[in-house]
């Protein structure tokens, strides 16, 4: 399953391209067209980076979505139904091919910040325990879109669905401290899982911004949302299934 969805790679290389380029036109556009971070002390860059791996995570899950909403409309599913594999196998095949880009993804867009002129204080140590509560991350997130892929059931539907993730985006604390906040604001963000994410990754960075003990619900939030979507799209599968 997972061979399979990585085969769809070389019959979309634009669509691969784009997911890898709109992150880095982000980092761009706000490290240098809009700027500014309010409420940050230190550099910029230094602030923005992690927060931009993190909203990374959190976005992208169109691709994901359309594909399980178009092997549901075609067919394919029904020739899958027939063969000797657990029902799970489909989505956990294309959840670990999304989570391969999702790793190309960011080293492309750590390569471009240490271009910049980025860098890490936090040591060897430090940067894989970032990389992997990134990525864990996004594993959750990607449960969360499998699951409404298979609510919406319509390519044309994920467009609305996917709608739904700018507000988790952009309501965090990826581009500004949430100190510059209103009050009711800033503590919406602080309890945003991207923004405990964010905070952790810049800890572990060693950079503005970063907060020790965020370390530990930037792991619960995830575990907590795998909990509860992982199951509940697996069970959507199934009855699709019947």
């Amino acid at each position: 399953m997972t061979r399979r969805e990585l085969a769809r790679w070389g019959r979309q290389p634009v669509a691969v391209v784009v997911n890898l380029v709109f992150p880095v036109m982000l980092l761009l556009m706000f490290g240098y067209l809009v700027g500014g971070g309010r409420g940050v002390s230190g550099e910029y860059l230094d602030f923005l980076v992690p927060g931009m791996l993190a909203l990374t995570m959190a976005f992208g899950l169109e691709g994901t979505m359309v594909a399980v909403t178009q092997d549901l409309n075609k067919g394919v599913i029904d020739r899958f139904r027939s063969m000797p594999m657990a029902n799970g196998a489909v989505l956990v095949g294309r959840s670990a091919a999304d989570m391969l880009q999702s790793a190309l993804g960011l080293a492309v867009l750590l390569a471009v910040a240490a271009a910049l002129g980025w860098r890490t204080e936090g040591g060897p140590a430090g940067f894989l325990g970032a990389v992997g509560l990134l990525l864990l991350f996004r594993f959750a997130m990607l449960w969360i879109g499998i699951h409404l892929a298979l609510v919406a059931g319509k390519p044309e539907l994920v467009q609305a669905v996917q709608i739904l993730v700018w507000p988790v985006g952009f309501l965090s604390n990826a581009f500004a401290a949430p100190g510059s906040m209103p009050d009711w604001l800033g503590t919406v963000v602080q309890w945003n899982p991207l923004s405990q994410t964010a905070t952790a990754v810049r800890d572990l960075f060693g950079g503005p911004g970063g907060e020790p003990g965020h370390v530990w619900a930037a792991v619960v939030w995830p575990l907590a949302l795998l909990a509860v979507f992982f199951p509940l799209a697996v069970r959507r599968f199934s009855r699709l299934s019947r």
